[in-house]
């Protein structure tokens, strides 16, 4: 790679960083030498910018399109141009598909080129004063063009005002402000990009301070009875995610009608793009009931007034909320809503709000362009079935309970993981959500053996995901020993955790499934406990474990029975010895150690003869395996008819009758 890419590629990542400048992955940046123009493709978000997300053009076949003579039809137009443009690619193998600003990036013949949305900038382009004010704080170094629809209609708009600015200064503009949409810099070095933006920012701040002090508000408990309701009402067949964001700002705003109007309609074409063209303000906040009611009472007027379902929910008191298929989609609608409430702070301290008027609106909403950045911003995996589903998962940093939350985070869902080890714990959630998936992975502290830390794992997984869908109840502690050996308090907490802990999980995850299927009676969610063979046979001088285990049965047959009428299945999975695992394979604390030590296997006088002895009862002569009970969960959450039940994943070590 040669320097001038390294310096691109720098530049877009130093501003694709910084919220102040680029939201949700939008901007553009550009290189050009006499023959070859690099552009960020479509898609792409700045921050993580690679030399495999530029695309390279023929600068001399991109220069055509100027020339060309398009059809007067919109819709034909553009689609001629965007193949004009696909030819100026020079490897189309590639299938990169450039940004729709590379004729504009072509157009400023500045080596450099850096297209940015930042948020105090555009608190005056989305003005009513906007083209006063710049001509005021820039005077003619600047150009202003007024808002125009994207495109070749943009771009021969601004060839015209180009070519009128070279005919009177000599030059072209090195800054570029376009109302209702950015600011476009052009140098032939990044220093002097940087020192551009620098001096528009300063320069602004002085006419309109930057917004400071704006303090995150706590999250209202009282949603917790609304998310998981208001999930359901807004998911049609695959599961939404729903995010919120409360802070002294948006509270400006969320006050009366009159204040929402503020901030009610779109200002930029992103805007538009990732939060759609109307959102929805609910004014009764004073119970759960009255938010939900009114949700209820007004989705179905504004689906029949735009044709779709919101993204953006202004509550009361509450925050805003976003619901899309993924965690990261929901959190870039947040972005880019919160982001236009600072455009409109701004705006209104500029002589008022200048929103996009309906005919500018519905150009975009219906613009092919804009259609490829949503299609391409659907989440990867999106057909797996259970993609999107928030599961929360005990013991789930560590073993099993880990494998789990990894299998089911790379098939796309949200997993939260509850484990009472919270440094291992935080470092497994961080290091999964470094890996590429749709789905998020929070980690939450959580002793299942106490009711209140069980409770408070299910309000961390409603505020931040928006309700729960599966609940694997995974968390156990195995203390072997006779009776003559165990005492009382050692059999309390073995049972405290592996029979109450069940219960503590079962009673509260369900209240938030059943205030699912109070809106949505046909959909179904899950309680699956991680059980053992031990709860379908006894285990000799294993008796609290064993003896724990078969109550956790009969609590599934229990639970199972009474919750079939809210379509929550309840059911265990009950694996054989997992030898790979730190249960039985840890060195110091493992089974086999213990088994070991207690003369559990007669004769045996090192650590492999306890583990040959425990293989040779296994018909399939092996322990179980991660992937066995990953198949085991999949039929379960899929299958719509089974519940009660206690499938055995052994190797046909245990054989039901």
């Amino acid at each position: 790679m040669n320097q001038d890419l390294k310096e691109l590629i720098e530049i877009s990542r130093f501003y694709g960083a910084d919220k102040d400048f680029v939201i949700a992955g939008g901007g553009n940046t550009s290189f050009k030498d006499g023959n070859t123009l690099w552009v960020k493709a479509s898609g792409e978000p700045l921050a993580q910018l690679t030399e495999e997300g530029l695309v390279a053009l023929d600068r001399f076949k991109l220069q055509e399109i100027a020339r060309n003579n398009y059809s007067e039809d919109p819709a034909e137009r553009e689609d001629q141009v965007k193949k004009d443009l696909h030819k100026s690619v020079i490897d189309q193998s590639r299938n990169k598909r450039p940004s729709v600003e590379t004729s504009l990036h072509e157009m400023i013949r500045y080596r450099f080129v850096v297209h940015l949305h930042p948020t105090l900038i555009n608190g005056i382009l989305c003005s009513h004063n906007a083209k006063n004010l710049t001509n005021q704080l820039f005077g003619d170094k600047v150009l202003f063009v007024q808002y125009t629809d994207p495109g070749y209609t943009l771009f021969k708009k601004l060839e015209k005002e180009i070519i009128d600015y070279r005919g009177k200064s000599g030059n072209d503009p090195q800054i570029i402000f376009l109302e209702n949409h950015g600011v476009f810099v052009g140098a032939d070095t990044t220093d002097e990009i940087k020192q551009i933006y620098g001096g528009i920012c300063s320069t602004i701040e002085k006419q309109i301070p930057k917004i400071a002090g704006i303090e995150p508000l706590p999250f209202n408990p009282l949603m917790n009875k609304v998310l998981p309701g208001l999930r359901m009402l807004l998911t049609a067949e695959k599961p939404k995610v729903v995010r919120y964001r409360h802070n002294t700002l948006i509270s400006k705003y969320y006050a009366s009608q009159q204040e929402y109007h503020k901030i009610s309609l779109p200002l930029t074409p992103d805007i538009i793009v990732y939060c759609k063209t109307r959102f929805l303000y609910i004014d009764q906040s004073s119970t759960a009931e009255r938010i939900l009611d009114s949700i209820k009472t007004q989705l179905p007027r504004f689906r029949t007034e735009f044709g779709y379902t919101p993204k953006v929910i202004v509550i009361k008191d509450m925050g805003v909320f976003a619901v899309d298929e993924s965690y990261n989609a929901a959190e870039s609608v947040l972005d880019v809503y919160e982001d236009l409430v600072m455009i409109s702070h701004y705006a209104l301290q500029c002589g008022g709000v200048k929103f996009l008027t309906p005919q500018q609106v519905d150009f975009i909403d219906h613009w092919e362009v804009e259609n490829y950045r949503r299609k391409i911003a659907k989440p990867a995996g999106s057909e797996n079935k259970i993609a999107g589903k928030i599961a929360v998962v005990t013991g789930g940093a560590q073993g099993f309970g880990a494998g789990i939350t990894e299998a089911l985070y790379r098939m796309n869902l949200n997993v939260v993981v509850a484990d009472i080890n919270a440094e291992s714990g935080l470092a497994f959630a961080e290091k999964l959500n470094m890996e590429k998936s749709s789905g998020r992975v929070l980690f939450v502290k959580t002793d299942v053996s106490d009711p209140a830390s069980v409770r408070e794992l299910i309000t961390a997984t409603v505020s931040h995901f928006g309700g729960l869908d599966i609940f694997v109840s995974n968390a156990g502690v195995l203390r072997a020993g006779s009776l003559d050996e165990m005492e009382p308090d050692v059999f309390s907490k073995t049972t405290q955790i592996n029979y109450n802990g069940y219960y503590y999980c079962t009673k509260y995850a369900s209240e938030v499934m059943k205030l699912q299927n109070q809106e949505r009676p046909d959909y179904f969610s899950d309680i699956v406990q991680i059980n053992s063979k031990s709860g379908l046979r006894g285990s000799n001088k294993n008796f609290a474990y064993a003896g724990a285990k078969f109550g956790g049965i009969g609590l599934t047959q229990s639970f199972a029975m009474e919750l079939a009428p809210f379509r929550i299945k309840v059911n265990s999975i009950c694996p054989g010895n997992f030898y790979e695992g730190p249960l039985w394979s840890d060195p110091q604390n493992g089974l086999f150690v213990q088994y070991l030590k207690t003369s559990k296997v007669p004769g045996a006088k090192t650590i492999d003869d306890v583990k040959k002895y425990y293989e040779d009862q296994v018909p399939m002569k092996r322990g179980c395996r991660l992937e066995d009970v990953m198949k085991a969960l999949l039929y379960i959450v899929d299958q719509e008819y089974e519940t009660g039940q206690a499938v055995p994943v052994t190797g046909g070590q245990v054989m039901l009758s």
